[in-house]
């Protein structure tokens, strides 16, 4: 059984200290930063060694979109921003469909062969407002953001890589940055239902398997961030758009999450919301405080089971993917996407 922290590792070995955190309980799942993803060769011993600690196995993730957001870079294809698909789309919407899906399968299938079981991907904030979001986005208009973001997510799926969109209700209406500030969007609902959550709608039609929540405050609908939100997280979410799959908080060591005096308060009301897993990162201490208060932290065999649905469908032959003709053809692909020169496998 999967509990509903998802933490972070000190560096790019599992420490002593890190493999006692790992073995509680409570713990679920684990996301990696820059810090632990030097190269390919390093990130798959830190995974596979994670892996060998619980049955089943821990969550093994990392924030692995593209862009600036591409935590592993040396080994695998450096992917481009989404905003490169959307500009596609402007001219040659098929092309961009195609070649989003060919995107989500390369990057799912690079992770998955180094035994890393999810990315946090794609993000179906809507372009425009956003700096912290800025080129993460697919587009403007929430029809072309669906149409991508399901291409993204289905060449994923077609990998065995399960998909977290990302971070509902909808980030792009608010300049600020969740992690250092505690943005506040004060649109209608009627307004967020026919904009940021088309693209959500859209996914989980088709069937998409996670959602991460986002941080933003939307007093419309309630006065807690919406990872905090009973409101946004099981009425509208489960309830109003009928989301069966799993879903993430943010990461609730960030500010826009401290709303809360202590970050057991901010599991406990995450969990509380509806949220299956809550990340705390970045911050050993607070992880050992929510610990240390396990007992306080409501639990659900049912979130458990949606947690565990995460883990990958399949995971590819290594020794076979870097020679499959689709494996080059898209790195050629985006490399004219972008005018530079062919984004070949390193190392």
């Amino acid at each position: 059984m999967l509990g509903p922290l998802v933490v972070d590792v000190e560096g790019t070995r599992l420490t002593a200290a890190d493999r006692e955190l790992l073995r509680h309980p409570l713990v679920g799942g684990v996301i990696l930063f820059a810090r632990n993803t030097p190269d390919a060769e390093t990130v798959a011993a830190l995974a596979a060694d994670i892996h060998a600690l619980r049955d089943p196995p821990l969550l093994v993730a990392m924030d692995q979109e593209g862009g600036r957001v591409q935590r592993l870079r040396e080994g695998v294809t450096r992917i481009p921003p989404m905003s490169v698909f959307g500009e596609l789309w402007d001219e040659k919407p098929a092309n961009a469909r195609a070649l989003s899906r060919d995107t989500g399968w390369l990057m799912a299938t690079e992770l998955l062969v180094l035994d890393v079981d999810l990315s946090f991907a794609p993000v179906v904030d809507l372009g425009g407002r956003s700096r912290v979001i800025g080129d993460r986005a697919f587009h403007r208009e929430p029809r072309v953001v669906g149409e991508l973001a399901q291409a993204f997510r289905g060449g994923m799926n077609e990998a065995g890589m399960r998909a977290v969109a990302k971070h509902f209700p909808g980030h792009g209406g608010v300049p600020g940055d969740t992690h250092v500030e505690r943005p506040v969007d004060r649109r209608r609902y009627a307004d967020l239902e026919l904009a940021d959550l088309k693209p959500f709608q859209h996914l989980i039609d088709n069937g998409l398997a996670g959602v991460m929540m986002s941080h933003v405050v939307y007093p419309d609908v309630a006065p807690e961030p919406a990872s905090l939100s009973r409101r946004w997280v099981h009425d509208i979410l489960r309830e109003t758009l009928h989301f069966e799959g799993a879903i993430v908080a943010d990461d609730l060591s960030m500010d826009a999450a401290g709303t809360l005096s202590t970050p057991l308060a901010r599991v406990c009301a995450a969990l509380e919301a509806g949220c299956d897993l809550a990340p705390v990162c970045n911050n050993r201490d607070a992880v050992e405080g929510v610990l240390a208060g396990a007992d306080a932290v409501p639990l659900e065999p049912a979130a458990s089971l949606r947690a565990t649905r995460l883990l990958p469908s399949r995971r590819p032959d290594r020794s076979t993917f870097a020679v499959q003709p689709r494996v080059q053809a898209t790195r050629e692909a985006l490399a004219r996407l972008v005018g530079g020169a062919p984004l070949s496998l390193r190392g």
